[in-house]
């Protein structure tokens, strides 16, 4: 039965190769001809519109199997039909409606992917935004709910060093729930999310503001696995103070929303709050982020008491940038001509790090090639749309599903995990379908059709039995083009803005294109590649050395954030004061990671008075069988919800600025997920100055000592008093544990 499948397979693929010579895009990996996908000896091949057959074979020993065939399970009757000439595309789109049904659980929450149960913010809010609000607006609503905590807080599901406030990105719930609004009008949901998203905001704005750069602090947004985006000597407590750009742009985008939102419910006081905190982190954003000389965003501040950029682009947070318009139109431009598309499609991000397998790394997310190919249609770069386009529905096709990721190198699933299903993935899918060949464009009271259509897609689609606010669509959109010649709805012509009151009962809206010439934008199509490896320092009597990295050009040498030289020797004669790095340079000018800081800055170490050696708090269970070891002096301090403020007297002889650390341990959890990060506010003379970030650095690691994040502190000369407090805003995504132990303080003098 196996050989006679395989057979038929063959030949369907071999039926499928012939069928047309129209080729819709083309790569130096893959083509897109008539109705098959064909990347070297692999085939994938629409039979009809209900299947999709391929030959394509698994990685050896790899352990996730390959379906080559997809057939329709579900009926998709109650979902919007696709009419096109191309078949491939209607079966790519009906597999997505297959699937999407697939990953509605019996509690009508979507569930994030086959191999992933649940609900997780990030995932289903992106998915939201995509296509689910439109497709699933009463799952999406379910499940947007689900991820509220009983604070009434959005919730930041698990990750590095135990959640939020390392990770931050969980405001993209705000952007999805306002989808939502758009879609349906519903009044009582908007005053529903409208305290939530003002209460999770106000939060944030105390806990991870950073008022020196006007920007928030935590990781990347979604690529949350951390040695996957960051250098290996990078602690989660060093993730919490680095500063993402993609992270930042929801939040911007995220403030003016809630502005909008108050303005709607007429709050115009807080209106205008949010919409100044909006705007603020925007000019912050582009300030701080925008690499001239590259023509796109940098992704990343890291390091310590002197943050550099990450120069690298970031796919997701430049597509984000560009559709909520945190970049301006020539940024916009600038962004898809230059941001870096391998053959196989854009990057997470570029370029990639040597040492590390791939899953955000050297990987492409369908979900993230989606917002990218948007964001192209948005830009009018017509190259750009089609390669993203190609590169989402290459995979589809292939794999017969829509994956999680796969391997930039070669397009293939092995990578570090994998899932069929993928919820963010079919969205993305059928994303790209209803908001670029459509233009479908959700506003608060209408819709705005906007289609972009490539010329090798020109053809006349319709998209019927499409459900809006109690209407159906039916949706049809004639040749090719940026430009609409004219737009009719039930035969009469009207304005490509349609307000949602003249959206009733069944609906014939009809798009004709003038069937112009795109004007020609370039694209940055360019051979994946990778750094050098990130150089490790040591120092011995100020000299600072690093072991030769191969291939390399030369180094950089940074003294408190700024090159000071380039050599190609591996040693430097590092100054009394200062924190130093050095960043390797291959031969194609490619630079590596900055290595880890070294300051040689003569510090004040302050030991915390206490006698404590086991852990005493009703917060966790006791454990007299762990001898806590490590400390200096003679105990720690342990610090719960309901323990006293840590209270430190600290004699400080010269006035400036300092950086301000704690050494703490915290054995609650594991270093990559759960929620039980501990965070206290830092009050200098009963004046608050920031936040001190405490994430779990193993479980049961209680003697695993390490560096909370550094305060950039301002201190006059004479006896000052530190205190560590706990107030409403340093409650954690966990609500039970918020403990700590902390041994001492370590204050570093900084340069200005």
């Amino acid at each position: 039965m196996k050989h006679i499948k395989n057979l038929t397979i063959i030949a369907a693929l071999t039926i499928g190769v012939t069928a047309s010579a129209q080729t819709y895009v083309s790569s130096p990996a893959y083509k897109w001809v008539g109705d098959s996908i064909v990347q070297g000896k692999y085939k994938a091949y629409a039979v009809s519109d209900k299947e999709i057959v391929s030959n394509y074979e698994a990685q050896p020993h790899y352990f996730m199997p390959i379906d080559n065939k997809w057939e329709l399970k579900n009926n998709i009757a109650d979902y919007p039909i696709l009419i096109t000439t191309n078949k491939l595309h209607r079966a790519i789109f009906n597999m997505a409606l297959d699937e999407m049904i697939n990953a509605v659980e019996a509690d009508t929450t979507l569930r994030t992917g086959k191999e992933w149960a649940g609900v997780w913010t990030r995932d289903v809010s992106y998915s939201i935004i995509l296509s689910m609000a439109y497709l699933q607006p009463e799952a999406s609503k379910i499940s947007l709910m689900k991820k509220v905590n009983s604070r009434g807080m959005i919730i930041q599901d698990t990750g590095s060093g135990g959640a939020w406030p390392i990770s931050t990105d969980r405001m993209i719930w705000t952007l999805a729930a306002y989808e939502i609004y758009k879609v349906t009008g519903d009044q009582k949901w908007l005053e529903y999310i409208y305290p939530i998203i003002k209460n999770s905001f106000d939060v944030d704005y105390k806990t991870i503001f950073d008022p020196e750069t006007g920007l928030v602090h935590g990781e990347t947004s979604f690529i949350d696995w951390r040695e996957q985006s960051y250098p290996k000597w990078m602690q989660t407590a060093d993730i919490y103070q680095s500063e993402a750009m993609g992270t930042n742009v929801i939040h911007a985008a995220g403030l003016k929303v809630l502005s909008q939102i108050a303005s709607l419910l007429g709050h115009n006081k807080e209106s205008n709050i949010y919409n100044d905190r909006a705007e603020k982190m925007k000019e912050a954003v582009n300030n701080i982020f925008w690499l001239d000389n590259k023509g796109y965003y940098a992704m990343y501040l890291y390091g310590r008491d002197y943050p550099i950029l990450n120069k690298r682009a970031e796919t997701l947070g430049e597509s984000l940038a560009i559709l909520y318009d945190i970049a301006s139109d020539d940024q916009a431009a600038a962004i898809t001509k230059n941001n870096p598309v391998t053959p196989y499609g854009p990057a997470v991000f570029f370029p990639q790090i040597p040492d590390v397998p791939s899953y955000h790394n050297n990987a492409l997310w369908p979900f993230v090639a989606s917002y990218w190919t948007l964001a192209n249609a948005k830009a009018h770069n017509e190259e750009g749309t089609l390669l993203g386009l190609g590169a989402v529905f290459r995979a589809a096709a292939l794999f017969t599903t829509n994956k999680e990721n796969l391997n930039l190198d070669n397009g293939d699933i092995a990578t570090e995990l994998n899932s069929s299903n993928m919820l963010w993935s079919l969205s993305g899918n059928l994303a790209i379908t209803c908001r670029v060949l459509f233009g479908i464009n959700f506003e608060t009271d209408g819709i705005r059709f906007e289609p972009f259509v490539p010329k090798a897609f020109s053809d006349s689609r319709t998209l019927s039995n499409l459900s809006y606010r109690g209407a159906k669509l039916n949706i049809t959109v004639e040749g090719h083009g940026d430009k609409i010649k004219y737009v009719m709805l039930n035969g009469k012509i009207v304005d490509p803005y349609i307000p949602a009151k003249n959206l009733k009962g069944n609906c014939t809206i009809r798009i004709i294109m003038a069937d112009n010439d795109i004007a020609r934008m370039s694209i940055n199509d360019t051979p994946n590649i990778k750094t050098p490896t990130t150089p490790i320092t040591r120092a011995n009597d100020r000299i600072m050395s690093w072991t030769p990295i191969e291939y390399i050009k030369n180094y950089i040498v940074l003294k408190n954030g700024r090159e000071i030289a380039h050599t190609q020797l591996t040693t430097w004669k590092m100054d009394p004061d200062g924190e130093y790095q050095v960043i390797g340079v291959n031969q194609n000018g490619i630079e590596s990671f900055a290595s880890e800081p070294l300051n040689n800055s003569k510090k004040i170490i302050v030991d915390i008075p206490s006698d404590l050696t086991t852990l005493t708090s009703s917060e966790v269970s006791y454990r007299p069988d762990i001898k806590i070891e490590g400390f200096e002096g003679n105990g720690f301090v342990e610090i719960d919800h309901y323990s006293q403020p840590v209270t430190v007297p600290v004699r400080i002889t010269k006035p400036g600025r300092y950086g301000v650390v704690f050494i703490y341990a915290n054995g609650n959890g594991p270093v990559n997920t759960e929620n039980k990060c501990a965070v206290r506010t830092l009050v200098v003379n009963n004046q608050s100055v920031g936040t001190i970030v405490m994430p779990t650095r193993g479980a049961g690691r209680w003697n695993d000592w390490g560096a909370t994040n550094s305060l950039a502190v301002d201190l006059p000369a004479g006896n000052i008093m530190f205190s560590l407090i706990f107030e409403p805003w340093n409650e954690n995504m966990n609500l039970a544990t918020n403990h700590a132990i902390i041994d001492r303080i370590v204050i570093t003098p900084l340069s200005k």
